[in-house]
């Protein structure tokens, strides 16, 4: 790889790391207003020593008649969600005093929106590390979905061609300006945070719990301001303003895009958002009357319950009300399945996304139709769009890398001495995304600070893999991405 683009990938992580640094006197901020002096310092010499490190890579310059090639991008893209997880960390080190193993996972579980926490002791945090967190979920929510529509689909896996964003008249230029898509898609997530935050003010919470789940719903992050998630308010409202958030966080952006600039129906219209909401609401129904009949919940109860915590997994966000591990062993099983799901392509959720079970779908049906018909020429479409080779080769290659991640690093964590639950379950809610696992140790009532650090490192990798969907870090270690 030429000099030239390297110090272009230094320039912009550079850049990167300032912002980052800036981003940082939002917690001191907060510290001065909560009268939280104490814990400036941590923040104070973070922001110093990112700033000092961002400098360093601005300073030589962007090189002249020198262009990021399309595959330069994937390098970029994995080495920002390193770079900005080393320098995020600091502060946590500092202020929680924890280890940087720690340090370093609560953050890659925050950039990734994951939502997996080391920490414990939320309710009395400093509310400079609370703001903190959220933050870091919000920046990284935002910074995938720039991902998912200017490099993901350069690798044919993100799935954004597939989606009807072309009845608008700017539509199919969503790829090459993506510098245009990026503001408006930008626009989009402010008020749909700002939305949040006024929603979970008037439900119940105060300004500042309202703010930080306003972040990480939006971003289906998932981190909360109490050990004990959503089950810390007893308001149903706040529980279905959650919801509600989690599922915008989930729909594709550059359907919102197209519906503010025009094209009311573009997300009443999409395949994916129909599929994806009638999903999560039969599931509501479905589970929730399961949990009426075999609990002592009122049916609305029930399904209020169930919904928050179907929403949140399928979603990616992490959220808990209450732990569902103790409605049986269906239920857990269940949870289980419901990990893999997804979100929508082109949103902050993470898992194989709801448009690759469609796809699998009108594959299979195709299949059953042709082997009724051997000769009929069976057309294959899914939201309007010819399924061609390339499609379906980047889903079944996406598909089976993705269960092969979760695979090895469920056996890595087994060889590390955990127990097959935490291993199966803390591989899969990774690599998918998703925050809590099953278990006593990793699941919605517990943490994963009792893992070894060897545990968690690889929990990270997963994290990284599951949310940069797999090719993009993949690619990286072919000989063909390194030659000239």
């Amino acid at each position: 790889m030429a000099l030239a683009t390297l110090r272009i990938i230094g320039f912009i992580l550079g850049i990167f790391l300032l912002t980052l640094a800036l981003s940082m006197m939002i917690p001191l901020l907060t510290l001065l207003v909560y009268g939280r002096t104490e814990d400036l310092d941590p923040f104070l010499w973070s922001s110093l020593i990112t700033a000092g490190a961002g400098m360093a890579l601005v300073i030589p310059g962007r090189p002249e008649n020198a262009q990021l090639r399309p595959r330069d991008m994937y390098l970029l893209t994995t080495a920002s969600w390193l770079v900005v997880c080393i320098f995020a960390a600091l502060p946590m080190v500092q202020i929680h005093h924890i280890s940087y193993t720690d340090a370093y996972f609560e953050t890659m579980s925050g950039i990734t929106t994951t939502g997996s926490t080391v920490l414990s002791g939320l309710d009395s945090a400093s509310p400079g590390l609370l703001i903190w967190r959220s933050m870091l979920q919000w920046l990284g929510g935002i910074g995938f979905i720039g991902m998912a529509v200017a490099i993901l689909p350069l690798l044919r896996v993100g799935g954004m061609r597939l989606f009807q964003t072309e009845s608008s008249d700017w539509g199919e230029k969503v790829m090459p300006r993506s510098h245009m898509a990026a503001k408006y898609i930008l626009i989009v997530y402010l008020g749909l945070t700002l939305l949040g935050f006024v929603s979970y003010w008037l439900a119940g919470m105060t300004p500042f719990e309202a703010i930080n789940h306003a972040m990480t719903s939006i971003s289906t992050g998932g981190y909360s301001t109490s050990d004990s998630s959503l089950a810390h308010w007893d308001q149903p409202a706040v529980h279905w303003v959650a919801v509600v958030m989690m599922i915008s966080g989930s729909l594709p952006f550059t359907l919102y895009v197209a519906s503010a600039r025009g094209n009311r129906r573009a997300l009443v219209r999409d395949h994916q958002v129909h599929g994806f909401l009638g999903f999560l609401v039969l599931t509501w129904l479905v589970f929730g009357t399961w949990l009426w009949i075999n609990s002592d919940y009122s049916w609305m109860d029930a399904v209020r319950i169930v919904a928050v915590n179907v929403t949140s997994v399928v979603t990616t966000t992490g959220f808990a009300l209450g732990d569902y591990t103790l409605w049986g062993s269906f239920a857990v099983m269940l949870f289980f399945y419901l990990t893999f799901i997804g979100g929508c392509s082109g949103s902050t959720a993470g898992g194989l996304k709801i448009f690759r079970f469609q796809v699998a779908y009108v594959l299979l049906r195709a299949n059953l139709q042709q082997l009724v018909h051997p000769r009929a020429v069976i057309k294959q479409q899914y939201n309007n769009h010819n399924l061609d080779e390339d499609i379906v080769r980047s889903l079944i290659t996406f598909s089976f890398f993705f269960t092969i991640t979760i695979g090895v690093i469920a056996l890595g964590l087994a060889l590390l001495g955990l127990d097959w639950i935490t291993a199966l379950t803390g591989a899969a809610t990774a690599v998918c995304n998703v925050g809590p696992g099953l278990g006593p140790i990793i699941g919605p009532a517990g943490n994963f600070a009792s893992l070894p650090d060897a545990a968690k490192w690889l929990l990270t990798l997963g994290m990284l893999l599951g949310r940069l969907e797999i090719l993009t870090v993949l690619v990286l270690v072919t000989r063909s991405f390194w030659r000239h």
